[in-house]
């Protein structure tokens, strides 16, 4: 075999492994097999029209084609642009500041969270989110479409309502449901953020807070923003919820690995929460176990503490939870994704700058930071550690590839 077919080879393997849990989910309302009318930088992959249709099967890629499409994006991009692809900057739904987002265009990041609370309704909204997709980067004449994100858990945690969007209750009363409900009402909410143009939902919370901690459990159980108080509820809702939107064509994340139920400080008002209970076999994480297994495209990665599994790390800075735990382990094959690290005061003691780095060294792919100000020190060290260092330079690679898998599968590539 050739050095240049190895290579070959080599490339679509790689971006096989990354693409194909993503592209069954058949969330794409543009496939690579389709045609795509080219438009302005900022055009909306997807017609206002189709937002409340369900993801038709025949738009779905093969994963030869998502592999073929990830790569001419991955290899006509700066490093400045892969980089950019590394980051979600939180932008206000309700009012969104014009500096913040020059900040985020300016270095190129390819995902934005909606953040705040809005009374706006969907349409409005849709218009909103339109006019960000306006700054999205271009690869050899094609737009790399901005990631749209939120959370819509219900209760005390939901970002966007008024006209279109229903009011979701908390994650307990969910719980109380039969899962045929869950799921049918989950199908609806997540057709209500398609429609404001919102391609991910930063839920189901996968947390089990026990029963005897409840809302002393300050980040979940003081919000009720969990399904229940054994694995077998939360598990058994969790998947319910996401399949409901997997149904409708959004995107979920399973939070937060490996779990914030069995703590007491809430990681983004408190530093040094620790968990001293979680192994790295405890049913808690069965939730996470059969989310994986169903396909769940992202994995949010807590800011805590876990002792029992790695005493020297934050859960979002360690490569024993996120490489050899929920990659190795429970072989997930997605996105993960860090709570927030821009603004969180768990983080606090590192600087922005530090927290980049280590969140990708550790195995991480995707950094969401609610402070666009903290930005350009991130990309600045990213860049930085990437001329020092190869292996690093290669998890950056490999955390490119499995975005654009994702944003593949959720049409915001232009495969034509």
């Amino acid at each position: 075999m050739t050095s240049r077919v190895r290579q070959i080879r080599s490339r679509r393997s790689t971006a096989l492994r990354c693409a194909a849990p993503l592209v069954t989910l058949a969330l794409a309302a543009t496939g690579c097999g389709a045609s795509v009318t080219p438009g302005r930088i900022g055009d909306s992959p997807r017609s206002p029209s189709t937002s409340d249709a369900p993801p038709a099967a025949a738009s779905t890629p093969s994963p030869t084609q998502a592999a073929t499409c990830t790569d001419r994006y991955f290899s006509g991009m700066t490093t400045a642009q892969r980089v950019g692809q590394l980051l979600m900057g939180g932008i206000s739904a309700a009012h969104p500041d014009q500096a913040q987002l020059r900040t985020l265009r300016d270095n190129h990041v390819g995902a934005i969270m909606l953040t705040g609370r809005s009374t706006a309704g969907t349409a409005a909204t849709r218009k909103t989110v339109d006019g960000f997709r306006g700054q999205a980067d271009q690869v050899g004449g094609r737009r790399v479409g901005l990631l749209v994100s939120t959370d819509q858990e219900g209760g005390q945690v939901q970002v966007l309502n008024g006209p279109g969007f229903s009011a979701i209750p908390n994650g307990l009363t969910q719980g109380g449901w039969p899962t045929a409900t869950l799921r049918s009402q989950a199908a609806g909410w997540a057709k209500q953020l398609k429609a404001a143009g919102v391609d991910l939902n930063l839920a189901p919370v996968a947390d089990v807070v026990p029963a005897a901690l409840g809302t002393r459990n300050m980040p979940i159980g003081s919000f009720k923003r969990e399904y229940g108080h054994t694995p077998e509820t939360v598990t058994s809702h969790s998947g319910a919820f996401a399949a409901g939107f997997a149904q409708s064509g959004v995107m979920t994340t399973l939070k937060h690995f490996p779990g914030l139920g069995q703590v007491i400080g809430n990681t983004d008002t408190t530093a040094n929460v620790v968990d001293s209970v979680t192994t790295a076999s405890s049913s808690s994480l069965e939730p996470f176990r059969a989310g994986i297994r169903s396909g769940s495209p992202f994995v949010m990665v807590s800011s805590a503490t876990y002792t029992k599994i790695d005493p020297k790390h934050l859960a979002a800075f360690s490569p024993t939870v996120i490489s050899q735990l929920l990659r190795g382990k429970l072989g997930f094959k997605g996105v993960v994704i860090s709570d927030d690290i821009g603004n969180a005061v768990a983080v606090r003691s590192f600087s922005p700058a530090q927290r980049a780095v280590n969140f990708i060294a550790a195995g991480g792919n995707m950094i969401l930071t609610v402070r666009p100000s903290t930005v350009p020190a991130m990309t600045q060290a990213i860049e930085a550690r990437m001329r020092q260092d190869a292996s690093f330079r290669a998890k950056v690679d490999d955390s490119v590839r499995r975005i654009l898998a994702a944003k593949q599968s959720a049409g915001l590539l232009d495969c034509h």
